[in-house]
């Protein structure tokens, strides 16, 4: 008989503290029926007592945990879950409270059925509550998704969205280069370039700013905007 699906939820963790008991909670407490889930948690060097949190959480969790020695990036943390991961479909789950993972099932839904080899859940099409965006990072947001649709004949709304979901077999395939933020734009890239069938579907986003310990800045902008001119014409 064959084993039921498994999800493999890919979590990079650098300096959440303040939400990480509360993050794996959610995650645990997600029912997708006949599917079976993993979690595999990366501690990218952090120093504000996350680590002890996870090191303590070891000695009862049955998840999977590992450590930078230091701080690498966010595509750093995703290439060595990615490594451990052995599930049938990758989901990445951030490690604030600004995405749900209520919202897991409808997410790989499309992949289950066969109709998508990778699903966005995007925060800009509507029908999901959503707090206000910071208005630069809205307007940055669409820029980079903006260059993303024209140097890929593509229609994405939300290129940077955290909720992306992968059959394994497509993203065990790529060989991820990018050690930071411009993971999401390097991975979209190839998925574009290779013409997998990528979908989008409404999330939820409950979003925070920078005094709520938001890490991404304008800076990761310009790196973004290179990844997607290099992927286009490299591999």
């Amino acid at each position: 008989m064959q084993n039921p699906p498994l999800l493999s939820i890919l979590m990079p963790v650098y300096n959440e503290a303040a939400t990480i008991h509360e993050i794996i909670a959610r995650v645990e407490a997600v029912d997708l029926g006949d599917v079976r889930k993993e979690l595999i948690i990366v501690d990218d060097g952090s120093k504000d007592g996350t680590r002890e949190v996870l090191k303590k959480m070891m000695e009862t969790s049955s998840h999977k945990i590992y450590f930078h020695g230091q701080n690498m990036g966010k595509g750093a943390a995703l290439r060595t879950a990615l490594h451990y991961a052995v599930g049938d479909i990758i989901l990445i789950q951030d490690a604030d409270l600004e995405y749900d993972p209520a919202e897991y099932a409808e997410l790989i839904k499309p992949i289950l059925e066969g109709r998508a080899d990778v699903v966005y859940g995007s925060r800009l099409t509507g029908g999901k509550v959503a707090r206000a965006f910071n208005f630069w990072h809205l307007l940055g947001n669409k820029m980079l998704t903006l260059v993303t649709n024209v140097f890929y004949n593509a229609t994405l709304t939300d290129m940077e969205t955290c909720y992306k979901v992968f059959r394994a077999d497509v993203i065990k395939h790529f060989q991820i280069k990018s050690n930071k933020f411009d993971f999401e734009p390097e991975i979209t890239a190839k998925v574009l370039k290779r013409k997998y069938k990528l979908y989008e579907m409404p999330i939820s986003y409950y979003g925070r700013d920078f005094a709520e310990g938001k890490k991404i800045t304008w800076r990761d902008g310009f790196a973004a905007i290179w990844a997607l001119i290099k992927y286009r014409f490299v591999d």
